[in-house]
């Protein structure tokens, strides 16, 4: 294998891929990511796979003799992300291979650097699907699903199917919905015409939240305007422009989060997102060296809501923003990092606050276009 390719090049699609190396491989060849040189299309691809998460991207490349092999992936990516931009030679040197290993040199302009690489034979595929179902799905919808939903995913990994996001189809388009059990994020995203060829598939996977973070930021570098999306029972393949991703599916049966959701509510609040949003973060300074818990109350007779903490032996805090109310007064409680983070996701002005009880589930909801449910369970304090 020889190929000349740029450094920024490199290393960016090293950086890419190696979020799907495996810090603790359970096979030593998991902890390389695999390069292979294509004479005939001047293109280097770049893959990793740690058996549950798999990510390959491409990038071109003056490819001068083809081949493939493996480096250590961190090894590769530290040397290559410290090097100057201009051009980088690589040369795995056909007469260095010996007793199955590979002497890889890499040189730049003023310097060179040698590593032992090994063959591909023992790096396993990355999943493909064949019988499985498809469709092509707007980038835009995914990314504005997925950043409005993954925030509540758990990071418990005991909570097994918790720890996933749940994808799909509606009549009018993809739904996208993620709980850890105390708060849940439901965002329907609508399938116009321009957005989606072809005809649906009746989708409802789980997967894998890591994966799906992944999704993000590979969509947010790439300017492609559609997703490739392909699964069956077990696993999901995206694939758009010269980048792949596979995960596995989440097997478990998700939770049925829509009858969570209240129907009628006897409290209704409007009021300005970020006037909201900052109140919170000023009065979690306080929540968060007692219970993060802060006590909201709903005043209609003023139109507005006070945020209040005491936290014994550290202080207290109050807080007052104008709202539209209906309904009576209530006094409830909540996780103060729920309301935060879920306030964080949405970008319109005003927002929705429905409630029923002090300790009934709370909607939160944007007023604009972002179609977004954001369920919170409030916190029962006692007097």
């Amino acid at each position: 294998m020889k190929l000349v390719c740029t450094q920024s090049n490199l290393s960016s699609h090293l950086s890419l891929v190696s979020r799907a190396v495996s810090s603790r491989p359970s096979l030593p060849i998991l902890a390389n990511v695999l390069l292979n040189a294509d004479e005939v299309t001047q293109r280097v691809s770049l893959s990793a796979f740690d058996l549950s998460l798999g990510i390959q991207t491409s990038f071109p490349a003056q490819v001068t003799t083809g081949g493939t092999l493996t480096i250590p992936a961190k090894l590769l990516g530290d040397i290559v992300s410290r090097l100057p931009e201009g051009e980088l030679a690589l040369d795995d040197g056909a007469d260095n291979q010996n007793d199955g290993g590979i002497l890889v040199t890499l040189k730049y302009a003023s310097g060179k650097y040698q590593m032992r690489g090994l063959g591909a034979e023992e790096f396993p595929e990355l999943p493909t699907i064949v019988d499985g179902d498809s469709a092509q799905l707007s980038a835009e919808a995914m990314i504005e699903g997925l950043r409005s939903a993954l925030f509540a995913a758990s990071g418990d990994e005991t909570k097994q199917v918790l720890t996933g996001v749940h994808l799909s189809v509606q009549d009018d388009g993809l739904e996208f919905a993620a709980t850890d059990g105390h708060r849940l994020a439901v965002v329907q995203t609508v399938a116009h015409p321009d957005d989606v060829s072809g005809a649906l598939p009746k989708l409802d996977v789980t997967v894998p939240a890591k994966a799906l973070q992944e999704v993000i930021k590979m969509l947010d570098r790439g300017s492609s305007s559609t997703v490739a999306v392909k699964f069956d029972p077990g696993q999901i393949v995206f694939e758009w422009a010269e980048q792949r991703l596979t995960s596995r599916l989440l097997e478990a049966q998700y939770p049925n989060y829509r009858q969570l959701i209240p129907r009628q509510f006897a409290h209704q609040v409007t009021l300005d997102r970020k006037a909201l949003l900052s109140g919170l973060e000023r009065i979690s300074v306080i929540a968060d060296q007692h219970n993060n818990i802060v006590k909201m109350s709903i005043m209609p007779d003023s139109q507005s809501i006070s945020l209040s903490v005491d936290a014994q032996d550290v202080g207290s805090g109050q807080e007052t923003i104008a709202a539209q109310i209906t309904g009576e007064g209530m006094d409830v409680a909540f996780n103060v990092k729920y309301l935060i983070e879920g306030l964080k996701v949405i970008n319109t002005t005003e927002i929705q606050i429905q409630l029923n009880t002090p300790t009934s589930p709370a909607i939160l909801s944007p007023l604009g276009s972002l179609k977004m449910t954001y369920l919170v369970m409030p916190v029962q304090v006692r007097s």
